[in-house]
């Protein structure tokens, strides 16, 4: 009889447990159809539930103040007809629980989208999101994830409702560009990138040729590599006339119309000053260089990401110049870029001074991580609020031009951290972590600080400031580097850069010009009142001068090479 109630008393405390375990509200359950696959898939379960019906809701996550509803959970070796649950203990963005969403009609959409298992040298086995396909490595469009037709719902958060969604598409692969007479598109197995990765890896290039390449035979020419984020093909050059019928657009960034119209305009006008009598020819290139992490590498060697930075420098541009007639010297290789190519582009005349002749460095992302964005990250406690006592004012992450702030850096990690566990979300917060942090215990990147409280790791900022701030490197190993890189540092940007850029730079020139030995013989420029992707023209309005960077700099890299140049270099052949 003891035996009998003592079991009669475990199923009761077991049923209340159980109870009191499930979380109370709606919940969506989320399966795939087995005609997608039969074969078991890894990887993170979005759902996003929008208010707005212009646009699947897919597209509509951001981090401005028109994002819709995010939730997702991660699943793994989940098969056709098993079931993924977001329920009210799932955490979202920006509304961290269903529970706290309003009773209404909402549009919603689910996504799959699918890790791949990367066995490396170091001995770790990873899930981590594919290398680009094309994409620019985004979950909402990349190919091979499997998506659900977007289906209309009455919500209710006092329901104990289940709502079900079926995955039915897969997004199909993206057709890749062509060649033409100026465009060529080339891709080289890295053999050092392979061997990190443990599978074949490719790096990638948009080559733009010169006019007269092929009447030419003779003549070598320098390079100009453009940095950034992953290009489809060569951007910003078109050779036919804008196409009269395009439908002018909305620029709310810029407050114009036919902004469209403007893009296309500018790319013809270059494609006319490429080909024109007195432009000179060169080569430039814009490189392909997506990690499982990001769209980019950042185009230097990471713990986490691999040996891109050698890769590149050493596997990639050699077999252009040698595939397309480059002169493969040091003193007729230039970098520029602004933003992520901006930092790219001072990374790499830093971290190989001989191997470049000159950067120039729009708007670049943080170079001295006193000012991470608005973080020092040598001396705050925490990346999400400022010190106090008694407030929590959040920092934030983006400003307009006229100071309005659109989100803080709290909610922009908030947001990451949903996409993906682990620094998985792709997004451009999380890669600067993973690129410039050490790697934790599990293969995965550790990061400086903690997503939920933001409290700062100071070990991990000692690693990234040792190994990436480029001011604290430049500053300790000024005796040796100095000599290398005078007159080849060239930066700009906006005063009122929407990411705070600015701060960074101006530590930056605080540095270069207090050093005499050597002066760093370069040049410093601001544009006042401009925002991000200033890249030094203060007689034109940024959303011109940002579709310029092809062009804008050659004048500047002509005189260098000619001041520069050793004896008996080809300064002719190329100069037709």
């Amino acid at each position: 009889m003891r035996l009998f109630i003592a079991i009669l008393l475990l199923v009761a405390v077991t049923a209340c447990s159980l109870t009191q375990d499930k979380p109370s509200g709606p919940q969506f359950s989320i399966d795939f159809s087995l005609e997608l696959t039969d074969q078991p898939i890894d990887g993170r379960m979005l759902l996003v539930i929008s208010n707005d019906d212009s646009r699947e809701p897919r597209f509509q996550i951001s981090n401005g103040p028109s994002t819709q509803l995010l939730f997702g959970v991660d699943v793994d070796q989940m098969r056709a007809g098993e079931t993924a649950i977001i329920d009210p203990t799932v955490l979202g963005y920006p509304l961290r629980s269903l529970n706290e969403i309003p009773s209404g009609e909402y549009t919603v959409q689910a996504v799959l989208y699918k890790y791949e298992t990367y066995n490396r040298a170091d001995g770790f086995s990873l899930k981590l999101p594919p290398m680009d396909k094309g994409e620019g490595i985004n979950w909402s469009r990349t190919p091979g994830n499997f998506i659900s037709t977007p289906q209309k719902i009455n919500f209710d958060p006092n329901k104990n409702n289940t709502i079900s969604i079926t995955l039915t598409e897969e997004i199909p692969p993206i057709e890749p560009p062509k060649d033409t007479k100026y465009i060529k598109h080339i891709q080289m197995k890295s053999e050092m990138l392979s061997e990190f990765w443990g599978r074949d890896v490719y790096l990638g290039a948009n080559i733009l040729l010169p006019e007269g390449f092929d009447e030419h035979p003779e003549a070598q020419y320098p390079l100009a590599v453009f940095h950034g984020h992953f290009p489809y093909s060569f951007g910003g050059f078109r050779e036919d006339p804008p196409d009269p019928d395009l439908e002018p657009d909305y620029s709310a960034r810029f407050g114009i119309s036919g902004y469209n119209r403007i893009i296309q305009q500018e790319a013809h006008d270059f494609y006319k000053k490429w080909t024109g009598p007195d432009f000179p020819r060169m080569l430039i290139i814009q490189i392909q260089h997506p990690t499982p992490y990001f769209d980019d590498s950042y185009a230097v060697n990471s713990v986490n990401t691999g040996p891109y930075g050698d890769a590149i420098t050493y596997e990639l541009i050699p077999y252009i110049e040698k595939q397309f007639r480059g002169i493969g010297e040091g003193w007729a290789r230039f970098l520029y870029g602004g933003s992520t190519g901006g930092w790219i582009a001072l990374a790499n005349q830093v971290l190989y001074p001989d191997e470049y002749n000159g950067c120039f460095a729009a708007c670049p992302d943080p170079i001295d991580f006193r000012a991470f964005t608005l973080l020092n990250l040598m001396e705050d406690e925490n990346a999400y609020y400022v010190k106090s006592s008694w407030k929590k004012t959040e920092i934030p992450r983006s400003r307009a031009t006229n100071g309005y702030v659109s989100v803080t850096l709290r909610e922009v990690q908030h947001k990451e951290r949903v996409i993906g566990a682990k620094g998985r979300s792709c997004g451009q917060r999380d890669v600067w972590l993973t690129t410039f942090g050490p790697q934790d215990k599990d293969g995965y990147p550790k990061h400086p600080w903690d997503k939920e409280t933001g409290e700062i790791d100071r070990e991990v900022v000692q690693y990234m400031i040792e190994n990436y701030d480029m001011r604290y490197i430049m500053e300790r190993d000024w005796a040796t580097l100095g000599s290398k890189l005078e007159g080849k540092i060239n930066i700009y940007v906006g005063d009122m850069d929407n990411s705070y850029l600015n701060n960074a730079v101006e530590y930056m020139e605080e540095f270069l010009e207090s050093t005499t030995d050597p002066y760093y013989d370069g040049f410093i420029d601001y544009g006042d009142g401009f925002g991000h992707c200033w890249n030094g023209d203060h007689e034109n309005p940024n959303y011109l001068t940002r579709l310029r960077y092809n062009w804008m700099y050659v004048p500047q890299m002509l005189a260098r090479m000619e001041s520069s140049a050793p004896a008996g270099a080809d300064l002719k052949s190329w100069r037709y």
